[in-house]
């Protein structure tokens, strides 16, 4: 037992024994391994230290040193990225010209930071740009790399305090677009300054009205608009141009795999900023990005109170937001305030256009570049991928109750490529919401591509397209009514824009609108049948144009077209002809009223004859037709020859569309017929035009809950006391 006992400690010790060997072997290959790890970055070290400490003038032909650390460098930059170390050395050495320009282009190609870029070092690099004699293609090519970097940048205020450094490299004209680019970023009103706008004009006279030069003309004029008397077009295509970048892609795959380390808004801050080197490309970054700042920072509490500029990112409520109001600063990536409701608060309250002009800016290149110029046939994938993008450009939209400029161009030119089935809700959405068109450019810009869609597409995008007109509509009456000035003084129809016209215009915009939707009703309902779900639409949009000068003021009464009046009168359904008679009531009451205060001399419009001829000449068809059973006679709207009539068959045709036989109340006959004369086997419907029977009928169909019929009777018919007279038979 004993020796059991002892070999079983034995055994136990040199259990142990084996146990701490197999500890100590691992740690000695963890450790081993950690060498190993140590080893392999240490060529990257020495690489950089290469380029630290090499001397000026080292030639690179046939430099094998100098190949083999640029490699490791490149390596590392496409892999990983490179620190903010990395970046302020391989910049220096770059910009400096030590080994001449060749490896300066190269490194610039590849300088792709991991997490932000040194502003010190963007600095020194643009001393350098004067101070070496840097060759035009390469000064270029930095000019771009610091404008796909300028959100990386870990701050602005050395570069606002250069602005002038800066500005006068715009006399360059291979440098002027980058350079007029990179000040519309570094703009602020202590920038302008009288010698800058002339600058800015004597180059203007030279290379003509050029985007790059009127986008930073615009600016100047927001902040000092008393130095710059030029006039800038309200409506400007976009001014700088997204050139090609040999970075965006590795920027996108090194933020990907440095996901962990990377500040959100650096994550995201190039997903629109250059365009690819093709268009046909999928919009997969069309996405809005965080609203922080651009480098993650611990928050300074008890700094926030003192801080003269308080970042938009730190506002937490609105009372905040009403505390630092003036001392706020907007995000280097104005995408982000979209998706937060206290900053679309501020723009609203600060009617900030510097603010407004820099978002349209962001937005023009997400809307154009990212998904205008996606070639790729729209697949359900690239769909999803913009359709919450959209969404929210919609939803900050509704919230500020306006469109954007940007919003507006791209949507003149997706236009004459859209399909009309990709994304179309959102699309006709953000249709509805564009400013005033004047009615110059409205067959060019919205009627052409409008009217060849709607005439190739389903019965559904007639309907959708119908009701997005009739929003459009409503918007504009709205904006009149809101920001109309009296006397006939120019009215701003976008409190954000500069986009002023006269009342006249106003109206010759709105009519041609009312018109191009009467066209467009009369053909498509005779395409479609006249289809009930498209009627219905149409006569919303008359619904809304009906009330122009009681509901909205506006001095304009426009009336339906005969394509439109004539197939609502003879629907087959009684909500259609309810509504009609809706309608013509509101059109009466509208007359009437104009034509009151015309004789007062109160109104400052006159409704010409021919208003007045054409609504009696449907009001009367539309009694004759109802009531009296003269249909298909002489002076009415729709005449048919007799033998026709007689062709036809139908036994007196004259009465076919009165409230009797007419298809949209035949079922309310029948009934009626059968409740008056239960006992009957012939149902005879002529029997309620009697005199007794047709009062109770009409009373029964005015019970119906059709108030648009119910007064229009009693406006314009008089019944007589007591029964009541029948049609004439």
């Amino acid at each position: 037992m004993a020796e059991t006992l002892n070999l079983s400690a034995s055994d136990h010790s040199s259990l142990d024994h084996s146990g701490s060997s197999r500890s100590g072997n691992r740690s000695l290959r963890i450790a081993e391994k950690q060498k190993r790890k140590k080893e392999a970055e240490e060529p990257f070290v020495v690489a950089l230290r290469y380029f630290a400490d090499v001397e000026a003038g080292t030639p690179v032909a046939g430099n094998d040193e100098f190949e083999k650390n640029m490699e490791l460098v490149e390596e590392e930059a496409y892999s990983r990225g490179l620190s903010p170390e990395a970046i302020s050395l391989m910049l220096e050495f770059a910009m400096s010209l030590r080994m001449g320009n060749t490896p300066c282009a190269r490194v610039l190609k590849f300088l792709i930071p991991a997490s932000v870029v040194p502003q010190d070092a963007v600095v020194r690099a643009v001393v350098w740009l004067t101070v070496g004699k840097i060759p035009a293609g390469t000064r270029v090519l930095f000019l771009k790399w610091f404008l796909t970097m300028f959100d990386m940048i870990d701050g602005k205020d050395q570069l606002r305090a250069i602005y002038g450094f800066i500005f006068s490299f715009i006399m360059d004209e291979n440098m002027c677009p980058f350079v007029c680019h990179l000040l519309y970023l570094l703009t602020r009103k202590e920038s302008v300054r009288v010698f800058r706008v002339r600058k800015l004009l004597e180059l203007q006279s030279k290379l003509g009205r050029q985007p790059f030069l009127l986008h930073l003309l615009s600016l100047y004029k927001v902040f000092c608009p008393e130095l710059v008397t030029l006039s800038i077009p309200s409506r400007m295509r976009t001014g700088f141009r997204n050139h090609i970048s040999p970075w965006k892609s590795a920027l996108i795959a090194v933020q990907k795999r440095n996901s962990v380390q990377v500040a959100p808004s650096i994550s995201l801050a190039f997903t629109n900023k250059e365009k690819s080197s093709s268009r046909k490309r999928k919009h997969d970054h069309l996405e809005l990005p965080a609203l922080s700042a651009v480098v993650n920072r611990e928050p300074q509490t008890e700094l926030f109170c003192s801080r003269k500029v308080v970042p938009m990112a730190q506002i937490r409520s609105f009372d905040q937001m009403l505390e630092n109001m003036h001392r706020i600063e907007l995000p280097a990536q104005m995408g982000s305030l979209l998706d937060s409701s206290l900053a679309l608060q501020y723009l609203d309250c600060v009617q900030d256009e510097s603010a407004l002009l820099r978002l349209n800016f962001w937005l023009g290149y997400a809307l154009q570049e990212e998904f205008l110029f996606a070639g790729d046939g729209g697949s359900s994938q690239n769909s999803a991928e913009a359709l919450p993008f959209l969404n929210k450009l919609l939803s900050a939209q509704h919230f500020l109750q306006e469109g954007f400029s940007s919003t507006e161009a791209f949507l003149y030119k997706f236009l004459k490529v859209w399909d009309g089935s990709l994304l179309r809700p959102q699309i006709l959405s953000l249709l509805s919401n564009i400013p005033v068109v004047p009615s110059s450019q409205m067959g060019r810009l919205l009627f052409e591509p409008l009217m060849q869609l709607f005439f190739t597409s389903s019965l559904f995008f007639k309907c959708g397209l119908m009701e997005c007109l009739n929003n459009m509509l409503s918007k504009w009456l709205t904006w009149h009514s809101v920001y109309a000035l009296e006397d006939d003084l120019d009215i701003s129809l976008n409190s954000h824009t500069s986009t002023n016209m006269t009342l006249t215009g106003f109206k010759d915009s709105v009519m041609e609108l009312i018109n191009f939707v009467g066209r467009l009703a009369s053909v498509g309902l005779q395409l479609e049948n006249s289809h009930t779900l498209l009627l219905s639409f149409v006569l919303d949009f008359y619904e809304t144009v009906c009330d122009t000068f009681l509901k909205y003021g506006l001095p304009l009464v426009v009336l339906p077209p005969p394509g439109v009046f004539y197939p609502a009168l003879f629907a087959t359904d009684p909500v259609s002809v309810d509504r009609l008679a809706h309608i013509m009531n509101r059109y009466k009451v509208s007359l009437t009223s104009a034509k009151s205060q015309e004789k007062l001399g109160e109104q400052s419009f006159r409704v010409s004859r021919q208003t007045f001829h054409e609504f009696n000449q449907y009001l009367i068809n539309m009694v004759n037709c109802l009531w009296n059973s003269k249909m298909f006679e002489p002076g009415m709207g729709v005449q048919l020859g007799e033998e026709l009539l007689l062709r036809s068959g139908v036994p007196e045709p004259w009465t076919s569309f009165s409230f009797i036989h007419h298809p949209a109340f035949m079922g309310y006959a029948f009934n009626f017929h059968q409740r008056c004369w239960p006992g009957r086997k012939d149902t005879d419907l002529n029997s309620i035009k009697h005199p007794k029977p047709w009062s109770w009928y009409v009373e029964y169909l005015m019970n119906q809950g059709y108030d648009g019929l119910k007064h229009f009777v009693q406006c314009n018919l008089t019944l007589p006391p007591g029964a009541g007279d029948g049609p004439d038979k």
